[in-house]
């Protein structure tokens, strides 16, 4: 079927603003740049959206840089995470993977620099019920990794992380914890809680307007780095929570899923890491790729 006039028109449109990027230096750029063009204009063409509809577009994207301060809210990497790119992204990423531990979303509300703990030491400045969590951290060839540091992160009990909570003391639920000799880590803290992403910016009215819920299973971040090894950025997400068929970023994995186990107060482990009371015990061992050496 021949081609009408203003189709011809259109198509014509899209290759000359792809051709204004054929001088960029930057083959990857270049690239990058083309192949958005080529894919927003197919959106535009099939979508077809009134004038009125891409200014609101653009509003919506206005709207959701005034939400991102630069230190703890990112609404850009919320609107990436709840559409699925930042999962799609990932999942292309680590392709070559050779049987390390999965990753998932690196999430909006990581803060660097918190502050180094020691083995066992409790992250948690606010209430919850205490647990434990530990295990050993290999490389693919299962060596231990002596000296990896796993900065941590993750929500108190009302759904919130420090600093975005400013009622919450500073470093919160935070910390950079450092394997022992035979790669044996610790991490003393509470039990993770499911909790809401943030709906007071455009990708709350997005989820609204969309008919979706904005919960995230409990889960406890985890960006682990060993010389050598590429960084390890994933979660452990708690067995049974009731969202994890649903995440609202689409970032779990069967094989992120650990059990809190009841412990009491006299069990080894707590007196071993100073529990004065029950407890609930998760173990989980992280295997990292190994960075290719060169030639391979």
């Amino acid at each position: 079927m021949e081609a009408t006039p203003h189709a011809a028109a259109e198509a014509a449109l899209t290759e000359q603003v792809v051709a204004r990027f054929a001088d960029t230096p930057d083959p990857r750029l270049r690239a990058l740049m083309q192949g958005l063009v080529r894919h927003l204009h197919a959106y535009v063409r099939e979508c077809e959206p009134t004038e009125a509809e891409w200014f609101a577009a653009i509003q919506f994207l206005t709207d959701t840089g005034k939400m991102c301060d630069g230190l703890v809210r990112q609404e850009f990497i919320l609107l990436s995470d709840t559409l699925g790119v930042s999962m799609l992204v990932d999942a292309i990423n680590h392709r070559q993977s050779t049987g390390a531990t999965e990753t998932t979303v690196f999430g909006p509300f990581y803060i660097a620099g918190m502050p180094d703990r020691s083995a066992g030491e409790n992250m948690a400045l606010t209430p919850g019920t205490p647990a434990l969590v530990h295990g050993r951290v290999f490389s693919a060839d299962g060596t231990p990794l002596r000296g990896a540091v796993l900065d941590i992160w993750q929500t108190a009990e009302n759904g919130m992380y420090s600093g975005q909570d400013t009622a919450q003391p500073t470093g919160n639920l935070r910390g950079r914890y450092r394997t022992d000799d035979e790669g044996d880590y610790a991490i003393r803290t509470i039990v993770p809680v499911s909790y809401p992403i943030p709906t007071d910016g455009p990708v709350g009215q997005m989820l609204t307007s969309t008919r979706r819920h904005p919960w995230r299973p409990a889960h406890l971040h985890f960006m682990i780095d060993a010389s050598g090894h590429r960084r390890l950025v994933t979660h452990l997400f708690n067995q049974g929570d009731p969202y994890l068929d649903s995440d609202a970023v689409f970032g779990v994995k069967p094989s992120l899923q650990v059990a809190y186990e009841e412990r009491p107060a006299d069990h080894p482990l707590a007196r071993r890491f100073g529990f004065d009371g029950p407890f609930r015990e998760a173990r989980y061992d992280f295997v990292l790729d190994p960075v290719p050496k060169a030639g391979d």
